[in-house]
């Protein structure tokens, strides 16, 4: 039997059986929780492919959707979390359309997946991909894709650094948990990427709530140039908040990892909560105008592509 992952600090686990009962039961029928309707989707454009194929050494940052990016540093692409479906886990809708298909994609030289939930793990896209591009995972993963036929899969533990070209990536913790089936819960593990190249620094936080473990990241790697993170999926708070961040527990995530610069992620394209899909960016807009942080907000549409400026890489 595979071992069973746990969060820095063990307390934090997914749901039992009662609160799971009340969220999907027993609150609903007593008019205690309400879904709110999805509302419109996060805006799209017609993604620039060819500035996406064009090799000019630029770091460079595409939003697919939800958590999915395409990121470019040292003329060597990462693809994260790739979902390109209209539908996920077979019956959740995909709000608007992706940002890019397999199809769309330059040479990519990894494949980063953060865990195993299905709006970050989703079968179909991985099939789409090529099976001989290095498949950076988390611990207990790598069965899943062999088996798939992926031939260079590297399974990752917290803290653990991989050299793929000139990509460093490190697999860094977050405060989540994994399931795909109701016999395999924390089975494998779950974590964000930070990923170096070209002297450039960008960070992927995956699926996470609020936890001391950004400061550990931001010890660990004190010039993030990029902060990718999750802003959506927080709503009813008792229920979603350990293990998906708010806007506002997004901004204080940015001031503990003293990012440059942040893509909010997560929101807009599923709803996975009862939140509408454009909430948590307009939350987010007014914690920013309130709060101002130093950093830059690259507040991306579906399909946009953006530099890293010259400022946040250094120069």
């Amino acid at each position: 039997m595979s071992r069973r992952y746990s969060n820095l600090d063990p307390r934090h686990a997914p749901h039992g059986f009662r609160d799971v009962f009340r969220w999907s039961v027993l609150d609903r029928v007593t008019g205690r929780r309400r879904v709110l309707p999805p509302g419109e989707p996060a805006p799209r454009v017609a993604p620039d492919l060819e500035a996406i194929h064009f090799d000019d050494g630029q770091p460079r940052v595409t939003w697919i959707g939800h958590s999915s990016f395409l990121v470019t540093l040292a003329s060597t692409s990462a693809l994260i979390d790739p979902v390109f479906s209209a539908r996920i886990a077979r019956f959740i809708p995909r709000h608007g359309e992706a940002g890019l298909q397999a199809a769309d994609l330059p040479d990519v030289g990894a494949l980063l997946v953060s865990h195993n939930h299905y709006d970050h793990l989703d079968e179909p896209s991985i099939r789409r991909m090529n099976s001989t591009v290095p498949a950076l995972l988390p611990a207990g993963l790598g069965r899943w894709f062999r088996r798939r036929g992926f031939t260079r899969v590297i399974e990752m533990d917290w803290w653990q650094r991989e050299q793929v070209g000139p990509l460093a990536v490190t697999f860094v913790p977050s405060r989540h948990w994994s399931r795909r089936t109701p016999w395999d819960t924390n089975r494998s593990h779950w974590g964000g990427f930070v990923i170096e190249g070209g002297g450039v620094t960008v960070y992927h936080a995956g699926d996470t709530g609020w936890f001391d473990g950004f400061r550990s990241i931001a010890e660990r790697f004190p010039s993030i140039d990029l902060a990718m993170l999750p802003v959506g999926a927080y709503a009813p708070a008792w229920f979603m908040g350990p293990h998906h961040m708010n806007p506002e527990q997004a901004l204080d995530a940015l001031a503990v990892l003293g990012a440059r610069a942040m893509v909010p992620m997560h929101w807009g394209t599923f709803q996975l909560t009862d939140e509408p899909l454009q909430e948590p960016i307009e939350r987010l807009k007014k914690a920013w105008t309130e709060r101002r942080p130093a950093a830059k907000l690259h507040l991306l549409r579906v399909g946009e592509t953006t530099g890293i400026d010259a400022r946040a890489a250094g120069g």
